[in-house]
């Protein structure tokens, strides 16, 4: 059974909801036989690159707000952090564009290592303070999960995987996806935001009840929180 999630880097309800379905999924009987696809999802991509600006002072300037109020705002963010068992960094987070981090991604997926780059890239975007449009950050980061060095600089400028990171993107369109974690089971059933483990378990049970029927289309049963295209997390 398919399992195909949209989310983006920069996006720190996508790192929780990755946590969730994760816990949901090792729970799952039957989950050596769910396949889970990671899908390119840019929320912002003309955010341009900043590396010495952090990202509540950024947050401060787009929304006309003191740090101490974007501090405030964030307050729900870093608590669904902590029970996801995540301990965000924002203080430190760097502001960067993720187009080339979706690059290095479907070469992880072609690789069959794009949960493990996934993982990768939001520690270094939301915990370690990392720049994620840095090429010898990305080429760290894409040796740290076996990716080979000439592989990952060729990624950075293959026009293949630029078109996959436009396709995922054409697809979100097309099933009219403005805001990410997005979350699709069997082709079916759509989730979106960083649900709690429960609500991915019962989704996950109730669509391998149904996947020998071969149902097909989307139905959005859970809307959660998440970061949209806007530059709202919430």
């Amino acid at each position: 059974m398919k399992v195909d999630i949209w989310s983006d880097i920069r996006c720190p309800f996508c790192y929780v909801g990755k946590k969730n379905f994760e816990k949901a999924l090792h729970q799952f009987p039957q989950s050596e036989k769910i396949e889970v696809t990671w899908h390119s999802f840019q929320l912002d991509p003309h955010l341009k690159t900043q590396p010495d600006k952090n990202s509540l002072d950024y947050f401060s300037e787009i929304k006309g707000v003191s740090e101490k109020q974007a501090k405030e705002m964030y307050a729900h963010v870093y608590k669904a952090g902590k029970e996801a068992g995540i301990e965000f960094n924002f203080d430190h987070q760097k502001v960067a564009n993720s187009y080339r981090a979706h690059l290095l991604l479907q070469l992880a997926a072609s690789k069959n290592v794009a949960n493990e780059a996934e993982e990768a890239l939001f520690k270094a975007q939301l915990i370690e303070g990392k720049n994620i449009d840095d090429e010898a950050t990305l080429i760290e980061i894409g040796k740290s999960v076996s990716l080979n060095e000439e592989d990952i600089k060729n990624a950075l400028i293959s026009e293949e995987f630029a078109a996959q990171v436009s396709r995922d993107m054409l697809l979100a369109q097309q099933m009219q996806i403005s805001g990410v974690p997005f979350f699709v089971i069997n082709d079916k059933y759509g989730v979106s935001g960083a649900q709690p483990t429960p609500v991915f378990s019962e989704v996950l049970e109730k669509s391998w009840e149904e996947f020998s029927g071969g149902d097909h289309g989307l139905k959005i049963i859970h809307s959660g929180e998440s970061c949209t295209v806007d530059g709202n997390c919430d």
